[in-house]
Order: C-alpha cells, then structure tokens, then sequence
C-alpha cells in the first residue's frame, strides 16, 4: 500500500472518531424524547410547574413564553441530583433569563443554586450567557440574541458541564448544591424567554 494512501485513511479514521466523540458530547435532539427523559415542556401545554415570582407564563405560537411582570421561575415539582437537561429556547439579547439547578432552601437565585445564564447584555459579560454566575466565566460570551437555541447542562456529582449551540461554554466541580428542583427564569425587564422544548433525564 503507498505510503499517501495509508496516511489518507488515517486521516479519515481520525475524523470519524472525533464526529463520534462530538456525537456523545451533543446527542441528537431526537434522543432527548427516548427512554429516561422526561419533556416538561412541548410547546403545547404549560406544564407541571410551580411558579415563582409574577412573570405572565404563557403558551404562544408553539411556546411557552414570558416578557412582563417583575420576573420569577417556573419551578420543577420533583427534585434532582444527577441528570441532564435539555433546553430549546429563545431570547432577545436583551432578555434576561436562565435556568437554575439544584436549587436549595427554597429560594431562587444565584447564592441557592447553579445559575446557568442567558443574558447577551449583562453589565459583566464573563457571566453572561453560557456562564454559571459566581462559578464559571465565559470568555468569549457566545451570543443566544434573536434566534433559536440549544442548551445542555449535565450535572454528575461535583462536575457540571454546560454546552451551547454544540459549544461547551462551561465545565467545572464544585459540591455546594448537591440536589434540588431546577427552574426557568424571566429576570424580569428586557425582551422575552420562549421555550419551545425543556426535557430532562435522571443519570
């Protein structure tokens, strides 16, 4: 065999092993509706929420939705420790929003639980969109503004990782919050949050 063709099919192998590796990093958004996840939001119906705070939740246009009242969450009713969320949402890059993890004391914020952030125009973009406020920056800020998005978070033990739109924006260990709901925000002010599919998976 020529030495060119031994190196072209080492090449490809390599390729292909790396689109497997990327593959499991980022499973397709069909998976998220397979066997273990659980779809809290399909665009049809609002859900099985407790809601926090007197954000105007909404479904329209295939979403669920808000933009006005002075902020608050929809909580989940069931509480996680280990998992994986999966997140289709949109936002303006004005909006303020995220979704908080292992949430404690029954309290919402960033000092009761993992705030992983959605928000283009914060004052400090190293907690912007992509980050997890007080844990993990993100530099550069990816922009989530004026478009559809996918977030997953995985949470495993002490390592939480975050990747959107395919690029991991966040990956770190830290054992302050061990388990607890999770909720959708609308911070409040700025443009509007729209989930279009949240599902999640016990790991």
């Amino acid at each position: 065999m020529h030495r060119g063709t031994t190196r072209g099919i080492v090449v490809v192998a390599g390729a292909l092993l790396g689109c497997l590796g990327l593959a499991q990093l980022s499973p397709p958004a069909g998976a998220q509706s397979g066997p273990g996840w659980t779809i809290l939001v399909d665009g049809k119906t609002m859900g099985d929420w407790k809601q926090d705070g007197e954000a105007n939740w909404r479904i329209e246009d295939g979403a669920l939705v808000a933009d006005k009242g002075k902020g608050g969450h929809l909580v989940s009713k069931v509480s996680y420790k280990d998992f994986q969320i999966h997140a289709e949402f949109y936002a303006e890059a004005t909006t303020n929003s995220g979704i908080f993890i292992r949430c404690t004391d029954g309290k919402f914020g960033a000092k009761n639980c993992y705030e992983v952030n959605i928000w283009d125009t914060r004052k400090d973009p190293s907690y912007g969109t992509g980050a997890v406020v007080n844990f993990a920056e993100v530099d550069p800020m990816p922009k989530a503004g004026g478009k559809w998005n996918t977030m997953e978070i995985t949470a495993k033990g002490r390592q939480i990782t975050v990747v959107l739109n395919g690029q991991k924006t966040a990956d770190f260990r830290n054992g302050m919050f061990e388990e607890g709901p999770f909720t959708l925000q609308f911070g409040g002010g700025g443009g509007p949050i729209k989930w279009r599919k949240v599902a999640i998976k016990p790991l």
